[in-house]
């Protein structure tokens, strides 16, 4: 897809973008994978062969089917090993030690699967600390007929500056929009971030109070962009939802002021 005109206009400058313009797998420069059951007991189990790229689009497949779980351990009572297998599987793409930004604008133009039990999310994490001293920001959240837009900081379960707005707020106004991109963009800088929906402000978030317990404050340090699919625990019942489902990704652009 051709890069906006109007940019030149603007007071951003393109530092980096990924068009998924070559078929294949997503470009490696760019993007790792997580691998197996990794947060929140979701039912999904992580494998690179669940994305790839086709026709200048990325595509992140969740299944319903069984795999095995090789970290499976009878005797464990982590979540993660006493698994034996997974009914489903999906994909979850992040730029970590790959793709790293301090402040600027993140957008992405996707479409999304809004079916019970799915849960695509945009979203990104700092690169200093645990979670969630480290700083969460999520672009997009979707579960149980909700779009979410999120930060998160501090310690234990986190401290949340959460936006709730109804799904169907968006399919009320077009009857067509679950068949459609939209554009999720944030914008961050050392005051502010601000979290918008096709140019619709959903959440802003004063970077005044967002200071942890020990001082510091996450959102003065450089992030990763995750994308991913995942299945069911907070997403929902997925058992009625026919698979395979599908969260595309036109591209993934990030700008900063010159």
């Amino acid at each position: 897809m051709l890069l906006p005109v109007l940019l030149a206009l603007s007071p951003y400058r393109l530092v980096w973008h990924d068009e998924f313009n070559k078929d294949g797998a997503p470009d490696p420069s760019n993007w790792g994978f997580e691998q197996g059951f990794v947060r929140n007991k979701e039912l999904q189990f992580y494998q690179p062969q669940n994305a790839w790229v086709e026709k200048g689009r990325l595509i992140i497949e969740g299944r319903r089917e069984k795999v095995a779980n090789p970290a499976y351990d009878p005797q464990s009572k982590d979540w993660r090993k006493e698994r034996k297998e997974a009914d489903y599987t999906s994909a979850c793409l992040e730029t970590r030690g790959k793709r790293e930004f301090r402040y600027g604008r993140f957008e992405v133009r996707a479409k999304i699967d809004a079916r019970p039990g799915l849960w695509p999310a945009i979203w990104s994490l700092g690169t200093k600390g645990p979670w969630p001293s480290n700083g969460e920001v999520d672009q997009l959240e979707f579960y149980q007929n909700t779009i979410l837009a999120n930060t998160a900081w501090g310690t234990g379960g986190g401290t949340w500056n959460t936006v709730k707005t109804p799904y169907p707020t968006f399919t009320a106004k077009d009857k067509n929009w679950a068949n459609k991109f939209h554009v999720w963009r944030m914008d961050w800088d050392a005051a502010f971030i601000r979290i918008y929906l096709d140019n619709q402000l959903l959440n802003e978030t004063d970077l005044k109070k967002t200071i942890n317990p020990d001082g510091t404050n996450p959102f003065n340090n450089s992030q990763f962009i995750l994308l991913n699919l995942a299945i069911g625990s907070t997403g929902g019942d997925p058992t009625e939802t026919e698979f395979p489902a599908r969260f595309e990704v036109d591209y993934v652009r990030v700008y900063q002021h010159d």
